[in-house]
């Protein structure tokens, strides 16, 4: 589609002003400011758009273009919702690309996070196999006392345990074909992908698929020698485990799916290995259909806590041994930064597992209410009681922490707040003595994210939760009967704690589906909720196959191909970014070639580069990137900040205590411009209301923007 109007001539347009949105999902016309635009490239999910003809020319001589992506991270209503049923997939995805910069302790967080991410497949697995092996095939079809139809489900009552096992078998199998469908969906490419890690997710997703199978099959072998081991489920109950330990083995090896000299060997080893796995679970389903000897006689399936129990206590190992190391390097590394680098990984690493093992064990102990499944022998399987007893205590001392930093940062964030406004509006008469209260009270709440260093390191410290309730599943007790044994409490009080956590996490689940209905059709809301899915899906699967696929991977490549084109038609692009747009940008700079990058300069505003992302991505986002994509465009770069946003801030220049004095030789130190935020306390003459606090909003009709633009504007022209 051509992008010239066709009343453009040479001179008209010199100079195209391309502006990217944030996380928002802001519409064309918002983020132009005009009532009507066409699209000149793109498609539906993501598209470059201009003012109708009637409204294109722009007195300074540039030409404005919008480049649309919200609707690359979630598009249909469908997809949306597969990013709540892939959330924690997702979230133990990101927080492999959060890892320290450090060499060894990098390599170690790498490696932790992907076993981190194969267990939450053996999770789901076990707790598919909870619902289909242990509550029908065992309970419901044997002993008759699930409520109808499930008692007799496709005529299965009263057949041998075996072939209902076997039959049973295959819902978690689909389940797990399932997710591999989900995990294939991408967006569409443009040009060369941004990272290339995306040729890795077939081994990963070989791996998981091998290690999901190879569960699968434990758990139906464990069963079966529970009543007495035969030659071939023996070897096939070693074959199984051993494709586990093989899947382990493959993530754990520092760099081994990383380096190109591996690669075809790790591709034909994960294939193999996956290849393997399917032939063993067609082995173990015809030799436990097949096998005409008596089960032993117990309530559940044989063997199925155990295998639960060990699942879970591997998974919060792994998460304690992922806080303990980047703790560690935190310790030794930089502890100015308010949001320490690299401390991220554990903590996102243990919102995944937290949300993944409350999941399971919900899906297992509703699905046990629905069914009635678990009537008369002492409820669903302990493993999945302290599951929840654990993410209920997570959750309660995760608010009390919120909210005691919130009071305890209170007086200190306050105080430089008052700092702020005193010196920003230095004569304040009575008139204008509340406005400066609800200003300086705004300056506080944004530099709440400065506190976010702390409340991270305390929860990563309480991995330590789960640990301790993973360990008390060992003991083959439930919590309410550890409860009433060690602290004298009656088994009312855990089961109302355990119903609660129950709850609480049907009240995640719905909360989240909504959410993402929402966000879909609600543009508003979208603006509050989206940076979960924005931000989630910014990173390709380098962790988890089965996560939503990377739309950074079309974004990026797309953005840099069209400012190409643009500077091929123009004297020069002005682009521009705000929040998230920001970091869309900063990474297309660095993939423009050297006759481009001389047509471009930059403005960035309510950038969150280095307040978060510097911070919470170390070894991808780092100051030395940063500094790159001034070099990339030779330092014509300018960032507006305020004082009042939460999200965005400066880059480059000092501002936190302990920061070293700017070097007036550095051209860094002349990014940076600080937006006094609000312009005044009192109205303008003629208003009725005094200006607002604009804070994370964007603001490119407002005069410093416009200056800032002039400003690049001159200098790209003259060649600066």
């Amino acid at each position: 589609m051509d992008d010239t109007p066709h009343h453009q001539r040479p001179g008209r347009h010199d100079v195209v002003e391309l502006r990217v949105h944030g996380v928002s999902g802001a519409r064309p016309e918002q983020v132009l400011g005009r009532a009507h635009v066409r699209q000149v490239a793109g498609d539906d999910s993501g598209g470059f758009h201009r003012a109708a003809e009637a409204e294109d020319a722009e007195p300074d001589g540039v030409t404005l273009e919008a480049y649309r992506w919200g609707d690359l991270p979630s598009g249909t209503v469908a997809r949306t919702l597969s990013l709540v049923f892939l959330l924690p997939f997702m979230l133990s995805n990101v927080a492999v690309w959060m890892r320290p910069t450090g060499r060894r302790s990098g390599a170690g967080v790498t490696v932790l996070c992907r076993l981190l991410a194969l267990n939450l497949t053996v999770v789901y697995v076990v707790s598919i196999g909870g619902v289909a092996l242990d509550l029908l095939a065992w309970r419901c079809l044997g002993a008759a006392r699930c409520r109808g139809p499930f008692d007799s489900m496709a005529g299965l009552d009263g057949r041998d345990i075996g072939l209902r096992l076997a039959v049973l078998a295959l819902l978690p199998i689909a389940a797990v074909g399932f997710l591999r469908l989900l995990g294939t969906r991408r967006p569409r490419p443009a040009g060369n992908p941004l990272w290339a890690v995306e040729p890795m997710v077939g081994r990963l997703r070989a791996v998981h698929v091998a290690a999901a199978l190879a569960v699968l099959n434990v758990m139906l072998l464990v069963a079966r020698t529970t009543g007495g081991a035969t030659a071939s489920t023996t070897v096939l109950l070693t074959l199984s485990a051993v494709v586990l330990l093989a899947c382990a083995g493959l993530l754990a090896g520092p760099g081994l799916l990383d380096r190109a000299a591996t690669m075809r060997m790790v591709t034909r080893t994960a294939s193999t290995v996956a290849a393997v796995a399917v032939g063993l679970s067609v082995a173990t389903l015809v030799a436990v259909a097949l096998d005409e000897r008596a089960w032993p006689t117990s309530d559940g399936l044989p063997g199925y806590d155990e295998v639960a129990s060990w699942a879970l206590l591997t998974q919060m190992t792994l998460l304690v041994a992922l806080s303990g190391l980047v703790l560690w390097h935190h310790g030794r590394g930089d502890r100015r930064n308010a949001l320490p680098r690299g401390l991220g990984a554990a903590v996102v690493a243990a919102i995944a597992v937290g949300l993944g093992s409350a999941f399971a064990a919900n899906l297992v102990y509703q699905s046990g209410n629905l069914l009635d499944g678990y009537r008369g022998d002492g409820g669903p399987p302990s493993a999945y009681q302290w599951t929840l007893l654990a993410f209920f205590l997570h959750v309660i001392v995760g608010v009390m922490l919120c909210g005691g930093l919130t009071l305890l940062s209170r007086r200190r964030r306050w105080r430089a707040a008052a700092a702020i406004t005193a010196r920003d509006f230095p004569a304040v008469g009575p008139e204008g003595a509340e406005r400066l209260r609800q200003v300086t009270k705004a300056v506080a709440r944004a530099r709440f994210v400065e506190w976010l260093g702390l409340l991270a390191i305390t929860y990563a410290a309480l991995s330590v939760i789960g640990l301790a309730t993973s360990l008390l599943r060992l003991t083959d007790l439930a919590p309410d009967q550890l409860a009433w044994r060690v602290l004298g409490l009656p088994a009312g009080a855990v089961g109302m704690g355990l119903a609660l956590g129950s709850y609480l996490v049907a009240a995640v689940v719905v909360a989240l589906i909504l959410g993402g209905v929402f966000a879909y059709r609600t543009a508003w809301f979208r603006r509050h909720v989206g940076i979960l899915w924005d931000l989630g899906t910014f990173w390709p699967r380098a962790a988890h196959p089965f996560a939503p696929p990377s739309y950074a991977d079309r974004a990026v490549p797309e953005l840099a191909d069209r400012i190409t084109h643009l500077t091929e038609r123009h004297d020069g692009v002005l682009l521009c970014g705000h929040s998230h747009g920001s970091v869309l940008l900063a990474l297309a700079v660095l993939r423009l070639p050297p006759r481009v990058r001389q047509r471009v300069v930059l403005l960035t505003y309510g950038s969150p580069l280095d307040r978060l992302y510097a911070r919470l991505f170390p070894a991808y986002l780092n100051e030395t990137v940063l500094r790159t994509v001034g070099d990339r465009v030779e330092w014509r770069w300018l960032n507006l900040w305020r004082d009042t946003d939460p999200v965005g801030g400066w880059i480059f220049a000092a501002h936190r205590p302990g920061d070293p004095p700017p070097d007036p030789a550095d051209p860094a130190g002349r990014v940076d411009r600080r937006l006094r935020d609000p312009q005044g306390l009192l109205p303008p003459p003629g208003e009725r209301r005094p200006p607002p606090v604009r804070g994370h909003h964007p603001g490119e009709s407002d005069p410093e923007f416009r200056a800032a633009m002039s400003d690049l504007a001159a200098r790209l022209r003259r060649g600066d």
